[in-house]
């Protein structure tokens, strides 16, 4: 089993910035992809971003592309999510997840490739 934690999330006006961070704990995450979704209410989730834990190689949804960033602590097995120019369309719930063995470098963007999920955090964003 994986332990998933996310923390970080709050209320902050237009243009500001937050960070998040999600905590996976319980098995090795050499072979893992750790992705963020999203989902706002009365919307499907989405994939927000996604990085690949032993290469490095990230990923992001169209609408937060050249505002948000994935990163890695390898050290804390913590992943980091910095959204910057936050707007009010990034309102929602965001929750971290981890698939646990992707062979390959590639990295799924639909949540059925994810087997394991935190809570969630809010995050909303007032204009």
């Amino acid at each position: 089993q994986v332990q998933v934690v996310e923390s970080g999330g709050g209320s902050v006006q237009a243009g500001d910035s937050l960070r998040l961070s999600c905590a996976a704990s319980g098995r090795t995450l050499m072979m893992a992809v750790l992705g963020w979704f999203r989902q706002a209410p009365g919307k499907e989730r989405e994939f927000v971003a996604g990085i690949k834990w032993n290469s490095g190689n990230t990923a992001y949804g169209d609408s937060v592309k050249g505002r948000f960033t994935v990163s890695r602590d390898d050290a804390q097995n913590t992943l980091i999510l910095q959204m910057n120019s936050l707007k009010p369309e990034d309102t929602a719930v965001y929750y971290c997840a981890v698939d646990l063995f992707k062979a390959d470098d590639g990295i799924e963007t639909t949540e059925g490739a994810y087997n394991y999920w935190g809570q969630g955090t809010q995050v909303t964003v007032s204009s």
